[in-house]
């Protein structure tokens, strides 16, 4: 990720003050969320359900 990329995406999360006073580190956040989102599997079938639907008083 570029350092444009990083500058915009923090400040559209409302990050423009950590961005002024600590770059480094909204830049390291940003490369650890890129790795972790890189890893993370896209379901195969887009209805399917990544767990049971949660139903309340059951499983207690």
């Amino acid at each position: 990720m570029d350092k444009a990329t990083i500058e915009l995406l923090a400040r559209r999360a409302g990050l423009a003050k950590a961005l002024a006073e600590f770059p480094e580190d909204v830049a390291a956040a940003a490369k650890q969320a890129a790795d972790v989102a890189s890893r993370i599997e896209q379901p195969t079938e887009p209805t399917a359900e990544p767990w049971p639907p949660m139903r309340a008083g059951r499983g207690l």
